[in-house]
């Protein structure tokens, strides 16, 4: 299965980036970055510069049809910026009206409340995002994973950095079902 990671340029929060991409290697997947820019994306650790990764793919229009899911990572700075991307925003919606899974982590959530992807379903977040999740129709609860099976398509979300654990396996699991259920065999 091919799973693309939406970052912006700069500001996404590395660890939310790179413990996703290791269980999706570790699931036997290809994961591919997918940015707003060409070149590389810059990590943050908090709010001190991280590394920095290759991007695998500029976003540009009718993109989202090569992927069987999505992970956003979060950060502040990453989903911030990528709310205010209409491609990028165009691309999140996409994987939800195409019924396929999206996986995402703390702030990242801002960019499925800017593509109107979370009204009457049930997400976790960063607690700040609480009511901006709720002024879109969503339903915020305070849970380290939660996996909402509305149609179109899955939402797994979670709300920082120590729930890692849970958010990967939860969406490994869930990516998995969903490509079990459409016969995916792209590597």
């Amino acid at each position: 299965m091919r799973i693309a990671f939406l970052t912006a340029s700069e500001g996404v929060e590395e660890i939310e980036l790179t413990r996703p991409w290791q269980a999706v290697l570790d699931a036997g997947w290809n994961p591919r970055l997918v940015c707003t820019e060409p070149g590389r994306v810059r990590a943050f650790r908090h709010f001190d510069k991280g590394d920095t990764f290759a991007v695998d793919h500029v976003l540009a229009g009718g993109t989202a049809e090569a992927f069987d899911a999505l992970v956003l990572p979060g950060g502040v700075a990453n989903p911030d910026a990528l709310r205010m991307d209409e491609l990028a925003v165009g691309f999140a919606g996409d994987f939800i009206a195409a019924g396929k899974p999206v996986a995402a982590i703390c702030h990242a959530p801002w960019t499925l409340v800017e593509a109107d992807a979370v009204r009457g379903r049930t997400l976790t977040s960063w607690p700040s995002l609480k009511t901006d999740i709720r002024n879109a129709g969503g339903t915020w609860v305070d849970e380290e994973v939660r996996v909402c099976h509305a149609e179109p398509a899955t939402l797994i979300t979670s709300r920082k950095p120590d729930d890692l654990d849970a958010f990967c396996g939860a969406f490994v699991r869930e990516f998995a079902a969903s490509g079990a259920r459409a016969g995916s065999g792209r590597g």
